[in-house]
């Protein structure tokens, strides 16, 4: 008889419009980040979804706050957020890594690296906007059990 490993299934918060107001309250924070927009729907090779960015925030000095705000402000140079923000309303959701400690024994970067071939997976190729070239690696090495609510995306 096989033993069945307990599922996680990832659920996201309720959008947030990307303004400063609503990036502020994430200052102090680590953990995921998802930048999306309300309207335009990208082609992935296997399903369309709003999703843009996938980002991350490992330390409490550079957290969820800051990183959101340099890519509101256009520091991260990231043209593609910067452009799909000029023509479209942007939104984010996050997960607070503390969250998921007892969960996720390994790296935040891991867990970043998790989401992304995750999403890659189903959806053929990087986010759009992650700037991410070739498929590096296409074998999910690190294990989870976690579902992700994808579909919250599209």
């Amino acid at each position: 008889m096989s033993e069945k490993t307990a599922q996680f299934k990832i659920f996201f918060d309720i959008p947030k419009i990307f303004e400063i107001k609503n990036i502020k309250p994430l200052m102090g924070l680590t953990g995921l980040y998802f930048i999306f927009n309300n309207k335009t729907i990208i082609q992935y090779p296997f399903k369309t979804s709003r999703l843009l960015y996938i980002g991350m925030s490992e330390k409490k000095t550079n957290s969820m706050g800051s990183r959101l705000t340099e890519h509101f402000e256009g520091k991260s140079k990231n043209w593609g957020l910067i452009n799909y923000g000029k023509a479209n309303q942007l939104y984010f959701t996050y997960i607070n890594f503390e969250m998921l400690r007892k969960f996720w024994s390994n790296r935040i970067e891991d867990l970043e690296s998790y989401f992304i071939l995750d999403f890659v997976e189903k959806y053929g190729v990087y986010p759009i906007c992650n700037n991410k070239s070739g498929y590096e690696i296409l074998d999910k090495k690190l294990k989870a059990n976690f579902i992700i609510d994808w579909p919250y995306f599209e």
